[in-house]
């Protein structure tokens, strides 16, 4: 295709009516959106994968671009494709506005949403805000696969585990697991991987396939390995919505990771339907490669803007998904995402769903000249409640996450005070490495299911023997750190399932699709680690008390008062704490010197944080004058 023939794809119609399959009474109607198309018919079976089509019907085609016919009949558990012929050969596909299918997402089913809702579903609806929101990532397979776990075996790896209520250790019942676990800790939004359906898995294989699942193939679709049944495209389908329910019933925020920047593959159902349209390409007609995995969506097209729109809209509509977070958001441009903003705050009200995402590309990308994408030079430009990972907090804390031996605050590095103090006010009106309007941009963090675990960098940066099991002093010292300094710092904190259980996947950094005993969430070492799983919900319960941290207005920068540096690496922050019902000032410390020193105060304080405890605040320590600080460590002082 030469460079004008591709600029030709930019003038095709656009379409703005309904897409899909629509049961109307006793009648069946197709729509698919393929203007270049020659002909399309459509496919009718009896089953997802294994049978021949019953009955072929051709599509009528119209001037906007679209395809449709009608089916006298109600063709409600039939499964459905296209084929779509173009001037040079014919495609066979899924019609990209799926709802579910088959196994292995070759097939599309019709079907009537409302015969899977779950009994009370309309009723369903997501829990109060609290005070802060706290977002904790897991894999639906990993976090539930482990034997001790005490899921049910028809449970484990599958939607339905986390339906299941007070499930504890198999030798402790004294020790929650699973959804119960995750109401324990005190977060408040749970951020699923990738449960759309995804083409690196087979459906059909063994329980043992594992993959994180960055490899979209039916974007509106649940992944059927999670289900009990991947055959019946109704099954995945209710055990979500089940799924979801249970986790609102407990008190969670349910917030999906989408990945719009990419298909797994380039002969994807988007391809077939209308060849390179959904696609970004370099000059030389090759497909551009910004998300390191083959191609680009190509969001700056009127109907590829268009999809995407609908897709967040349906997940929100039917499966009452609380928020998104957007992988590689750094290869989406900003129009579509402040629609996307935009049309989230007039359905369900401002920033009542979560939007956030990845502000980079793994490479450059070919985008379509005039549009800007979202990222992180791009934050500005973005509604103010779009907001994105900071990477330059994660580094600041930890070291880089592109060299193991790199160090950061907690683990002996040379850190620029300066950032630290972009840091703690969430980056607003901060510098080239990261800058938001508002705290309410920014997601601090230090660690996900990307690149080494918390506890596997620290480990290379802290023990000499890389002993990735051992729960030594030192490491769990420097995770107390680095936990403590993301949880008192503005901004919104985000946190990897297992972080607070020192979760280690032996020093593996991308793991995507290494084996379940490295990925499995280890319910064992949730025990073991108790004392930094305790740590851990002290800062959560803390941290949702203090309005200094969780301030994301405009004028949440003005509560940072003070930021000197008493001693070469220890930074002392005071803070506005107005609005809270404990202290008015809190003092904030951040110390890594080598060697213990004492630090002078200014009169009376309540010691509410210190590395011993994450949370004193029934019963603080008074201190007066001075107080002596280990390291690496991070202080909290309120008056």
């Amino acid at each position: 295709m030469s460079h004008t023939d591709m600029n030709k794809l930019d003038t095709l119609p656009y379409y703005s009516g309904p897409l899909g399959f629509e049961l109307k009474g006793n009648e069946t109607i197709f729509r698919l959106w393929a203007p270049t198309a020659k002909e399309v018919t459509l496919n009718l079976y009896k089953d997802g994968l294994f049978s021949t089509a019953y009955k072929e019907a051709y599509l009528d085609r119209y001037q906007d671009g679209h395809w449709e016919v009608r089916i006298g009949e109600n063709l409600e558990g039939t499964y459905y494709d296209f084929i779509i012929s173009t001037h040079d050969r014919e495609y066979q596909s899924i019609d990209p506005y799926a709802v579910t299918s088959g196994a292995n997402g070759k097939r599309a089913m019709v079907l009537d949403l409302k015969k899977t809702d779950p009994e009370g579903w309309a009723e369903d609806k997501a829990p109060k805000r609290e005070a802060e929101d706290i977002i904790y990532e897991i894999h639906v397979k990993d976090f539930t696969y482990q034997k001790f776990s005490g899921i049910s075996n028809r449970a484990r790896g599958k939607f339905i585990a986390l339906t299941e209520k007070d499930t504890h250790l198999t030798f402790d019942d004294t020790f929650p697991t699973g959804i119960s676990y995750l109401k324990s800790l005190g977060i408040t939004h749970v951020q699923l991987m990738p449960i759309f359906d995804y083409g690196s898995v087979d459906e059909m294989g063994s329980d043992d396939e594992f993959n994180w699942g960055y490899d979209p193939e039916n974007y509106n679709v649940p992944e059927g390995s999670y289900s009990t049944d991947a055959e019946k495209g109704e099954v995945r389908v209710r055990e979500l919505k089940e799924m979801i329910k249970a986790l609102h019933e407990s008190g969670l925020r349910v917030i999906m990771d989408v990945v719009y920047n990419h298909t797994y593959r380039l002969d994807s159902p988007l391809f077939r339907i209308e060849p390179w349209y959904f696609y970004r390409r370099n000059r030389d007609g090759s497909a551009s490669n910004g998300s390191g995995c083959g191609n680009d969506i190509a969001s700056e097209r009127p109907m590829v803007h268009r999809y995407i729109l609908d897709s967040v809209l349906y997940w929100a509509r039917e499966y009452h998904i609380d928020g998104f977070r957007f992988d590689l958001m750094g290869l989406i441009d900003t129009r579509l995402m402040n629609d996307i903003r935009e049309n989230l705050d007039r359905l369900y009200g401002k920033d009542e769903k979560l939007i956030y995402g990845e502000p980079w590309a793994a490479g450059g990308t070919a985008v379509k000249e005039g549009f800007q994408l979202a990222d992180k030079n791009a934050m500005t430009l973005l509604s103010n409640g779009i907001g994105a990972f900071s990477d330059s907090t994660r580094d600041l804390i930890k070291g880089s996450n592109f060299d193991s031996r790199s160090t950061g605050f907690v683990n002996g590095g040379a850190v620029e005070m300066n950032l630290l103090r972009h840091a703690v006010a969430g980056w607003m009106n901060g510098d080239w490495h990261f800058r938001t309007q508002t705290a309410n941009q920014t997601i601090q963090y230090v660690s996900s299911h990307d690149d080494w675990t918390l506890w596997d960098k620290l480990k290379f940066t802290c023990d000499d023997k890389e002993d990735f099991l051992i729960l030594d002093e030192k490491t769990v010292k420097a995770n107390k750190a680095a936990a403590a300094m993301y949880f008192t710092m503005q901004g919104r904190p985000f946190m990897l399932s297992g972080e607070e259980a020192a979760r280690s996947k032996i020093g593996v950094k991308n793991s995507y699709n290494t084996p379940l005993f490295i990925n499995r969430f280890d319910w064992t070492r949730t025990k073991d680690a108790k004392e930094l799983v305790e740590y851990y919900k002290g800062l959560i319960a803390l941290r949702k008390k203090m309005k200094a941290f969780t301030d994301k207005s405009e004028k949440a920068i003005e509560r940072i008062k003070e930021f000197t540096l008493p001693y070469k690496k220890t930074a002392l922050i005071t803070l506005d704490n107005s609005g809270s019902n404990n202290y008015s000032t809190l003092l904030l410390i951040y110390t890594n010197e080598d060697k213990r020193i004492e630090l002078s105060l200014d009169g009376e304080y309540d010691l509410i944080l210190d590395p011993e405890c994450s949370n004193r605040l029934s019963s603080p320590i008074k201190v007066k004058d001075s107080l002596k600080l280990d390291a690496p460590a991070v202080y909290l002082l309120g008056c």
